[in-house]
Order: structure tokens, then C-alpha cells, then sequence
């Protein structure tokens, strides 16, 4: 029966807070997605607009990726500090530094949540009044939020993405030379007739030749199958 009346554990101050972390962390984490993804969009909204020849917009773009970079870094640095806040907190003797890694990640919340927006991205593409005062808006802001060295590495990246751009747009080369169709007709050799005398020359060549063929073409004249007999000299007398 006494087992019925135990008070549940006094819910601290710090048990709240490690909580709170928790569930900053599960935020942050589905927020770096989103930005993920918002990254992605903007380069691609900056190649749209490189080939329709809006410089101006496709640096904007640029620029914005490129804070958009900056705030995904801090993210990644706020997600290992409430990590490693969740891993080494101890009761009260560590309730200063959960107070603190609380705070920072409210701030890493309300910052991310204001770059997270496709939509805004859409405005890039728009030519609407709306559209026109919201690029002029953001273009003031990142003025001010980017450095000289910012805007170099921005306008870096559109000149690689121009020349990306461009060189996909070029058609396609052969592999292979073309070879003309008058070339590749192969002419065969036409033979001249053969004189009677060169038949056996020929035959030689191409080891062809019969006894038909040397005696048709040679026609040499019969050879003797005797010897004949040696005719006697008559002498002369001499003259007394």
C-alpha cells in the first residue's frame, strides 16, 4: 500500500531544459534539411536566369546561397554544442551550460526559420511589382550582411556557372572524322588482258600453271628421243 503514495520524481529546472535541447535538436535538424534544399534551388534559380540574361537576379541568387552557406555552418556548430551538451550535462553542476546551449539554439532556430522559405526563391524568378521590391529589399540587406571577399567568391561562382552554361549550349563534336562518300566507293582494279607470252608468267605467280599451259604457250619444238648418229666427214684427195 505504501507503494501507492511514492512521489514521482520533482521535475528540475534542468530536466525541463534538457528537454528543451532535445527537442532543438530534433528542429535543427529537420531545418538544416530545408535549407538543404533551399541551397539547391538557389543555384538552379541562378543557372535559369543566366540563360535568360539576367545577370543582375543570378548574382541575387548568388548571394543569397551564398548567406544561406554561411547560417548552414553555424547550424552544423549549434547541433554538435547541444549534442555535446546532451552528453555531458550532470544535474545541476552543469544547469549554467544548458541554459546557455538553450539560448543558442532558440537564436539557431529563429534564424534558420527565416531562410528556409522556397517561396521566396520563386520571387527571384518573377517580374511582378511584388516580386521587383522584394529582390530590391534583399539585394540591400546582403549588401551589408557580405563582405569584398563574399562578393568576389559570389561573382566567381556565376562566372563558372556562365561558362558551364555555355559550354553545355555548344553542340555536340563527332568522334569520329567523317569520311566523304567519294572515298569510300573502293574502285577494283581492272586487269588488262594478258598477251600469250606472259600466260605463263602469270601462272608462276599464282602457282596455277599446267603442262597444257607451257606447251600451249612456249611452243617449243619436239625434242628428239634419239641421238643421231655421227655423219662421216668425206676427205678431199690432195692434189699431187
Amino acid at each position: 500500500m505504501g507503494n501507492l503514495f511514492v512521489k514521482k520524481p520533482k521535475v528540475t529546472d534542468v530536466d525541463r531544459a534538457i528537454l528543451s535541447l532535445k527537442t532543438q535538436r530534433r528542429k535543427l535538424a529537420q531545418h538544416q534539411q530545408q535549407l538543404e534544399k533551399v541551397i539547391d534551388a538557389e543555384k538552379q534559380a541562378a543557372r535559369d536566369l543566366i540563360r535568360e540574361k539576367k545577370k543582375d537576379r543570378a548574382l541575387l541568387a548568388l548571394k543569397k546561397k551564398k548567406t544561406q552557406e554561411e547560417l548552414l555552418q553555424k547550424v552544423d556548430a549549434w547541433l554538435i554544442n547541444v549534442e555535446q551538451q546532451l552528453a555531458d550535462i550532470e544535474l545541476a553542476s552543469k544547469q549554467k551550460a544548458v541554459f546557455e546551449s538553450l539560448k543558442a539554439g532558440n537564436n539557431a532556430i529563429k534564424a534558420i526559420q527565416s531562410e528556409i522559405s522556397l517561396d521566396d526563391v520563386q520571387k527571384l524568378m518573377d517580374d511582378t511589382v511584388e516580386a521587383k521590391a522584394y529582390q530590391d529589399e534583399i539585394n540591400a540587406v546582403l549588401g551589408e550582411r557580405l563582405s569584398a571577399e563574399d562578393e568576389e567568391e559570389v561573382l566567381a561562382e556565376f562566372e563558372n556557372l556562365e561558362t558551364e552554361i555555355m559550354l553545355q549550349a555548344l553542340p555536340e563534336v563527332p568522334t569520329q572524322e567523317e569520311t566523304p562518300v567519294a572515298e569510300q566507293l573502293v574502285q577494283e582494279p581492272v586487269e588488262a588482258p594478258l598477251e600469250k607470252g606472259s600466260r605463263y608468267k602469270a601462272a608462276i605467280e599464282e602457282e596455277e600453271i599446267t603442262e597444257d599451259d607451257v606447251s600451249e604457250d612456249l611452243k617449243l619444238p619436239d625434242v628428239p628421243t634419239r641421238t643421231p648418229g655421227r655423219q662421216k666427214v668425206m676427205e678431199e684427195p690432195l692434189p699431187a
